[in-house]
């Protein structure tokens, strides 16, 4: 029947799900006993070690105790993986057990016989009409539906050869004897659940196979990176039960509400055996994102460690610093709640619980942000310094700052800059859009009360944010949009982004070359000015030579040449219509803009852009930093305003 050596429709009728389910519990108790031995070491040891003793023996001790946490950590990963697929294994194995006891509870019902290689012997029945004589009994193969050897029940000519004519669902003379085609039925049934049986069986095997330990093992990063592939498997083989189970395809309020109807026990199971599925999935509630995703950011680190290319190194800077900064810790409560290396890199960070805060604000980057070192060092602190300028603006208040990178911004390299992913085009923007409604609709769903939320979108983030206020309802759960350095949001009006136009707020410092890039008319101009050897030419390429401009996303090296020409001189055609659309600092755009510091000139700063990147460090803009915390609190009466352009 193309079944695995030793599975015979006997021992897949008499299987127990229930023992691979009791195994399966077995393991968690292992990997809670693990898990409950980990935090031992952590608080009552080695924490306990550390406070009240510092000589050279007690820190010594602290650095074995480590290892023993270690090791009980990949315990607790590894068992809990041991359990999922066990899981798996019987849920899915439950299936091709009912078809197969239906088949034969129907076989015994007709007298029909089962033989042990799963064929069906019928008696004879019906009548020759011309001899009176009764058509005799036989018996038939079942087809379980493969095509070549695995499959007993296709047809063969004299030579051995398979005959598609004479396969099942071909026109054949009608066998007269009316048990003929019921018991072919039957003995179809048998082999598609044998097969369904082994195939399930090969896939889990394989699976199992792999959450084996080294001989005397030593947790490291090699550790860490089996571990990710182990993960990797195990979502594989279960795929189907993981579909099945899992509302993959429901929106962030039903999986919300399917999380509350799980156990606790079944919580954990999902958590410790798909980390990677239920850290980034929009819906489930902070803290079991945070949990998986820390098992997630450690298996990636280990995945990384043995790559050398540079996209990997960069990634891995980035990994560690957020490591290195969830094991320092903030005076806000940190929560990882999304981590990845599709793309350029995935994070979602948070300082204050999203699900309990009053306020909510979700910033995302922009151009030549990516999962790396600067993100780790740099992008973070933009949330942090509003959690704190939020707390000292409403005390009274809790609020939850995020940083999102749940998409692919556009980087200021050759290949990004020669391709339409580049900063000159909305794909990007597109793409994340929709990603970034989701994972609010999820804030929604999981936070316990009606908090006020922000949209924050910095550089080309703001294009993000504005395409995604631009879909149908706009942001989920979005009270109030702030744009700073926006070089627009491909809208007409601040009514376009569905908050109402009294709330949606813009910074824009008048040094900040990003918010008052041309429109496209503009730049074929300069373009063909380039092309002439006009002063007032634009270059747009990485390290390209041209007159004095500024330096898109600091760092990158792409000079956008002429610019600072640009601004010093009457633009032609309505200044208020920028790249991505109408400036949002505009007049005629309708949103509240809000004071900020000027900021250095492109010539002052060298074209380090710190006109564009100071907009929530209070070191460099206090005014601007203090005004978007204030509206993140709830408190836009208090800002300090200015004058639209």
């Amino acid at each position: 029947m193309g079944a695995a050596p030793g599975l015979t429709w006997q021992r897949l009728r008499d299987l127990r799900p229930a023992e691979l389910t009791e195994a399966a519990d077995g393991w968690r108790a292992a990997s809670a006993f693990a898990d409950a031995a980990r935090e031992r070491v952590d608080g009552d040891m080695s924490g306990r070690l550390t406070r009240t003793q510092d000589s050279e023996s007690a820190r010594s001790a602290v650095k074995r105790l480590g290892r023993l946490s270690e090791n009980y950590h990949y315990v607790h990963t590894e068992t809990g993986l041991i359990r999922g697929t066990l899981d798996g294994l019987a849920d899915e194995l439950s299936a091709p057990q009912r078809k197969l006891r239906d088949a034969l509870a129907d076989a015994a019902s007709h007298g029909y016989t089962v033989d042990d290689n799963g064929s069906v012997d019928y008696p004879a029945g019906g009548s020759n009409e011309l001899t009176g004589d009764t058509f005799p009994g036989g018996s038939v193969v079942g087809d379980n539906g493969l095509i070549g050897a695995g499959n007993p029940g296709l047809y063969y000519d004299a030579n051995g050869m398979y005959d598609p004519a004479r396969a099942p669902g071909t026109p054949t003379p009608k066998n007269p004897n009316p048990h003929r085609a019921k018991a072919q039925d039957i003995a179809d049934r048998i082999a598609h659940a044998l097969r369904e049986a082994h195939e399930i069986d090969e896939r889990y095997s394989s699976a199992l196979d792999k959450l084996r330990a080294a001989p005397g093992l030593t947790v490291d990063s090699r550790t860490w990176a089996d571990v990710a592939s182990d993960a990797d498997a195990v979502s594989g083989a279960a795929r189907e039960y993981l579909g099945k189970n899992l509302p993959l395809d429901r929106s962030p309020a039903e999986r919300k509400e399917w999380w509350d109807r799980l156990s606790e026990e079944q919580r954990e199971e999902y958590i410790s055996a798909f980390p990677g599925l239920i850290g980034n999935l929009d819906g489930i509630p902070a803290l079991a994102r945070d949990e998986a995703n820390r098992e997630n950011l450690q298996m990636l680190i280990g995945k990384l460690e043995g790559k050398h290319d540079e996209a990997s190194r960069d990634m891995l800077g980035g990994l560690k610093g957020i490591q290195e900064k969830l094991e320092k810790g903030s005076e806000f409560p940190m929560y990882l709640l999304g981590i990845g290396d599709e793309g350029n890199g995935r994070a979602i960070i948070a300082y204050g619980n999203p699900d309990t805060a009053d306020n909510v604000s979700a910033y995302v980057p922009g151009l030549d942000t990516k999962l790396d070192a600067d993100f780790a060092g740099g992008t973070l602190s933009r949330a942090l310094h509003t959690a704190r300028g939020a707390y000292h603006a409403d005390q009274l208040s809790t609020t939850s700052s995020i940083v999102w990178l749940g998409y692919d911004a556009p980087q200021m390299t050759p290949s990004d800059l020669a391709s339409g992913r580049s900063v000159m085009f909305t794909n990007d923007a597109e793409a994340g859009a929709p990603t970034y409604n989701a994972f609010m609709a999820g804030i929604s769903a999981t936070n316990e009360g009606a908090p006020h939320v922000t949209a924050i979108g910095h550089s080309y983030g703001s294009l993000t944010v504005g395409l995604a206020a631009q879909e149908k309802g706009g942001i989920p759960g979005a009270d109030d949009i702030i744009l700073v350095g926006s070089p627009g949001t491909g809208a007409d009006n601040a009514q376009d982004l569905n908050v109402g136009k009294g709330h949606v707020f813009v910074g824009a410092a008048d040094h900040d070359i990003v918010t008052k890039l041309p429109n496209h008319a503009e730049a074929s101009g300069m373009l063909s000015g380039a092309a002439g050897g006009g002063s007032a030419g634009f270059v747009l390429g990485m390290g390209a030579a041209g007159p004095p401009g500024a330096v898109i996303g600091g760092g990158a090296g792409a000079v956008v040449g002429g610019i600072g020409g640009y601004m010093a001189q009457d633009a032609q055609g309505d200044p208020s219509e920028h790249w991505f659309g109408t400036d949002p600092a505009s007049k005629g755009f309708g949103a509240t803009r809000f004071a900020v510091n000027d900021g250095a000139t492109v010539l002052e700063d060298r074209g380090k852009m710190t006109a564009h990147s100071s907009y929530f460090d209070p070191a460099r803009d206090q005014e601007s930093a203090d005004n978007i915390a204030r509206i993140v609190a709830g408190k836009p009466g208090k800002i300090t305003e200015e004058v639209p352009r």
